[in-house]
């Protein structure tokens, strides 16, 4: 087979936008370090791109619940609707806990405490190719960050003042529950995922380091299977996508609220 060079430097380019800089990995070393990995047990597999939310969770969403690993992290066991206000303009987000809950729930609750309200899309790709647009760095908030430093932030729990980092979550078809910590790479799992890498999937850019991500996200602009495994999807645009194709870099979230399935976020020490 003839290796076709313009392909291969197209997709390590693409690829490479999506990680974030060192200076947020460097922490994300001591916070994921215990992080250990779980193995895939089969079961019917179940997609989730354009589902409604349902406010009674399914036995396979809850299936992590009480993993000591995740116990105090923020986790959606069914789904949610989230609906970003960009330039005036809708753009409904379905959101599934089903298939990955950690990823799920970390955005669900980061909406809800309101930390994307007013934030960038630092970063949009469109050429050589549609690839991505990307945002969630809070330092974009105040318009004097230098633009030098818009991509390296993530959340900061304002009650330990501490970074939050969740696990690369993906799960694979046919599987109870997610692969954690692992790319299905390195892991050799040979199924592809639940949650693909489709036209108008978010997912959760990050670091070098699996374990890194926090609240930068990303939606994708076409189909990208060659990111499926790599990075955790956790939902799909389900309305607005004509608003994504139309962001612009330096264009603000104004708000993001969640709609429907706010019950099926679960906090410890919430009820």
């Amino acid at each position: 087979m003839r290796f076709n060079f313009r392909r291969w430097f197209v997709v390590v380019f693409l690829v490479s936008v999506l990680f974030l800089p060192a200076c947020v990995s460097d922490k994300a070393v001591s916070e994921s370090s215990s992080t250990t990995t779980s193995t895939p047990r089969v079961e019917s597999p179940e997609t989730a791109a354009s589902a409604s939310p349902s406010s009674t969770p399914s036995p396979e969403s809850t299936a992590e619940i009480n993993d000591p690993r995740f116990a105090d992290m923020p986790r959606l066991v069914g789904k949610a609707t989230v609906q970003l206000t960009i330039k005036d303009a809708p753009v409904t987000i379905v959101v599934d806990g089903t298939n990955a809950p950690l990823t799920a729930g970390n955005f669900v609750d980061l909406v809800q405490r309101g930390v994307y309200n007013g934030l960038v899309f630092h970063r949009v790709v469109r050429e050589p190719q549609p690839f991505v647009v990307q945002g969630g760095d809070p330092q974009s908030k105040n318009p004097d960050t230098p633009a030098q430093l818009l991509g390296t932030g993530g959340f900061v729990d304002p009650a330990t003042g501490q970074p939050r980092y969740i696990p690369l979550e993906i799960k694979p078809v046919g599987a109870k529950v997610p692969l954690y910590s692992q790319t299905f790479e390195t892991a050799s799992v040979t199924k592809p995922p639940a949650l693909k890498h489709t036209r108008g999937a978010v997912a959760m850019a990050r670091s070098q380091l699996p374990d890194s991500a926090s609240s930068q996200f990303y939606i994708t602009l076409a189909d990208l299977d060659f990111l499926d495994g790599n990075y955790a999807v956790f939902g799909y645009v389900t309305q607005g996508m004509e608003v994504v194709d139309k962001i612009q870099q330096g264009d603000r979230i104004q708000s993001a609220t969640v709609t429907q399935g706010l019950e099926n976020l679960k906090v410890r020490g919430k009820s």
